[in-house]
């Protein structure tokens, strides 16, 4: 018991903003008669959030590395804008247009980065101006009119689904399929890293909380799994989420360039000192960023089959709220990745039943806007009271 209370504490927020989800789920699902959970809503749930996901990752090694980047809803829009004219107007390939924006992306991220790392300039100044930047660049480029629409395949990478290899009849059996490998590979991880934990001596949770843990994840994975199954399956969108998840994941824990990125945020001046390119590898982060607003452009951009003027307005304060709630600490150096991934859930299940529920949008921010500070309120909390 004792131990079990030791690990709640040392993991308060990843836990307690699980459990926030999960009660903020059951509220919704209840005052909504079972439309939240239904699987047509969690399919647009998904599809709703995924860009706010993928950004939320690249936001993540930004804040945990101490700096902010208040631009990517700026940069999502004009990569959108961008794409559409070379689709719609200079009739580009989509697949080269795909590249062409990641390619822009990134150029994008290199120049706010270099303000950042190299000059000294603060983030928040560099950012905003960005943020103005790139909104009149896609004003420029779009002529204040919407353009569209997009080659069908195109759309796919966010509007389509995994086909189902097995033709099951009202079930999507590849999707149950793909659940079950997915539920087996975490739990194998999962083992892998609790026998190494053990070897080297680590403190490790009772066993029966372990077992108690992964059949929850399980069956939380598989019952996901079934009520997109009876709908139309896995969209494509999620499995790109799963692999850039997997991969932010691995990197922030169990890489160099992850360790040195949360090294660099506790105390920039100890890891220069360590022999770390701390210039080098802020500005590497906010690269990261733009190639990951890059992708959550063509998203929104394929989600709509458009790109408006106006897409990607206030898209950055979900974002940054989606690392803050998830468990990041605005001093820099705390975060986890699936911290993020919960907060941006958090706040697009808020979203979705609020809307269902017919809450105006403005109670909706300000509801959003009280979550946030007292995220932010328990962080600071917790720091003064282990100071």
């Amino acid at each position: 018991m004792k131990t079990l209370v030791s690990l709640f504490r040392n993991n308060i927020r990843e836990y307690g903003m699980l459990i926030a989800l999960i009660v903020i789920m059951i509220f919704f699902q209840y005052t909504t008669d079972g439309i939240l959970l239904k699987p047509i809503n969690i399919t647009n749930l998904v599809l709703q959030n995924s860009y706010i996901i993928v950004m939320a990752m690249g936001m993540l090694l930004i804040i945990v590395a101490g700096s902010i980047d208040l631009s990517v809803g700026s940069i999502l829009a004009f990569i959108g804008a961008v794409a559409a004219v070379l689709m719609v107007k200079l009739h580009v390939h989509w697949s080269i247009t795909m590249l062409v924006s990641l390619i822009i992306g990134a150029i994008a991220g290199v120049w706010q980065g270099y303000w950042v790392a190299y000059v000294k300039i603060p983030s928040f100044i560099v950012t905003l101006a960005g943020m103005l930047i790139f909104r009149g660049l896609t004003l420029l480029i779009l002529q204040g009119e919407a353009v569209g629409p997009f080659p069908v395949e195109f759309q796919r990478l966010s509007t389509g689904f995994i086909p189902d290899f097995f033709h099951g009849d009202g079930i999507h059996i590849t999707t149950i399929l793909i659940g079950a490998l997915l539920s087996v590979l975490l739990i194998v991880f999962d083992l892998r890293g609790r026998k190494n934990q053990q070897k080297y001596g680590f403190e490790v949770t009772p066993f029966v909380f372990f077992v108690v843990k992964n059949v929850f994840i399980t069956a939380a994975i598989m019952w996901l799994c079934y009520l997109m199954a009876s709908y139309k399956g896995l969209p494509n969108v999620l499995v790109i989420l799963f692999v850039l998840v997997s991969a932010y994941a691995f990197i922030t824990s169990s890489t160099v360039i992850g360790r040195r990125i949360y090294a660099m945020g506790g105390n920039e001046k100890a890891a220069r000192l360590s022999g770390v390119d701390t210039r080098r590898l802020l500005f590497g982060t906010f690269v990261n960023m733009g190639v990951l607003s890059a992708i959550a452009g063509m998203i929104v951009s394929a989600r709509l089959n458009t790109a408006t003027p106006k897409a990607g307005v206030g898209f950055e304060l979900d974002v940054i709220a989606a690392c803050f709630i998830g468990g990041a600490s605005a001093t820099g150096g705390v975060g986890k990745v699936i911290g993020a991934v919960v907060g941006a859930f958090l706040i697009g299940v808020m979203n979705n039943g609020m809307s269902i529920l017919g809450i105006g949008i403005d109670w909706q921010q300000a509801i959003k806007g009280f979550v946030l500070l007292l995220a932010v309120f328990f962080d600071v909390y917790n720091k003064n009271k282990n100071a």
